[in-house]
């Protein structure tokens, strides 16, 4: 059974392409109930991200808006059901459903690593209730600079070292031809093998030297080549604009409290960003051609002539 071609809006119609190329049956089950197809299932749950809203408060929205219509639920699904749909997913799934909204032919990316919020709840009263601080969370995104889409992702629970989330990173993705900028943090021979090993380049500022050091270069052949650094290295802070647009519009923390169910939160959250950022680039690259039609009418009551002009266009594409 495949999808209807028809879409509403430009967030409906991602969904309908992102599930034909995902690939998924329709049912996970052969037998038993059939209420809600994994399409749907799919659609609500990023549409819960984007909403902001607790589980509650979403299923009472939805219920007064078009979008059950428009993805054709035979009914709307309760706060349980829409929770139990938020554990079926697990990483695996997630990473190969952001493989199809992720960009493609990087030439320029970059990687950073920023905080965020795990907990949701008052840090005035953490202490005088004795509740421990909020657990630690770091977020290390992977981003094409032209599109400013996520090449890639991680979230970490504990304090790691970002050359070794980057090496993660790196050795997950093709880096054929694309150049990397990172921050002084990213300083790392290895990582540079590992870059060029892979077909990139990576360019990383040198880290200061220790005091009472005589080296005048740095150790490695490939820290030697990064003394000076191209005059693109200033798109590397567009990654922050990443991260700003992410905490602004959507992910102010992490709601959820177990690390299994964080880490599949921010992947939806990073998907979700995708859509919109393919959404935006496509609106931005669209050219609307106009065509204008002059007609002339005429009119003889009365053997008078009276001319009338209309000018009419017709946008095409």
């Amino acid at each position: 059974m495949l999808l209807p071609i028809q879409y509403e809006n430009e967030m409906h119609q991602e969904f309908i392409n992102l599930f034909h190329e995902l690939g998924l049956p329709l049912h996970f089950n052969h037998t038993g109930n059939k209420d809600f197809t994994n399409y749907q299932r799919v659609a609500l749950i990023i549409l819960y991200y984007r909403s902001k809203k607790t589980l509650r408060d979403f299923v009472k929205e939805l219920k007064e808006s078009l979008w059950p219509r428009w993805l054709g639920l035979k009914k709307v699904p309760k706060k349980s059901t829409l929770h139990d749909w938020l554990k079926l997913f697990g990483m695996k799934a997630l990473r190969s459903l952001h493989s199809l909204v992720k960009p493609m032919n990087v030439k320029l990316a970059a990687i950073d690593g920023s905080g965020i919020d795990s907990w949701q709840r008052s840090r005035q009263y953490e202490r005088r209730i004795g509740e421990p601080l909020m657990p630690y969370a770091k977020i290390d995104v992977f981003i094409d600079v032209e599109t400013q889409s996520i090449i890639d992702f991680q979230l970490v629970m504990c304090r790691e070292h970002d050359c070794k989330v980057a090496t993660k990173i790196f050795k997950r993705n093709s880096m054929q031809n694309i150049t990397v900028l990172g921050d002084g943090a990213y300083d790392s021979e290895a990582l540079h093998r590992l870059v060029r090993g892979r077909g990139g380049k990576l360019f990383a500022p040198l880290r200061k030297k220790k005091k009472g050091s005589t080296r005048k270069k740095p150790k490695g052949w490939y820290r030697t080549m990064c003394i000076e650094l191209p005059a693109f290295m200033g798109q590397r802070s567009i990654v922050e604009t990443v991260f700003s647009v992410l905490k602004r519009t959507q992910i102010i923390s992490l709601r959820s409290r177990k690390d299994y169910m964080k880490q599949r939160e921010f992947a939806w959250h990073v998907i979700l960003y995708n859509i919109k950022r393919k959404i935006r680039n496509k609106k931005s690259g669209e050219t609307q051609s106009i065509i204008f039609l002059a007609v002339q009418i005429y009119v003889m009551p009365d053997s008078a002539k009276i001319t009338k002009n209309f000018i009419y266009y017709i946008p095409l594409g």
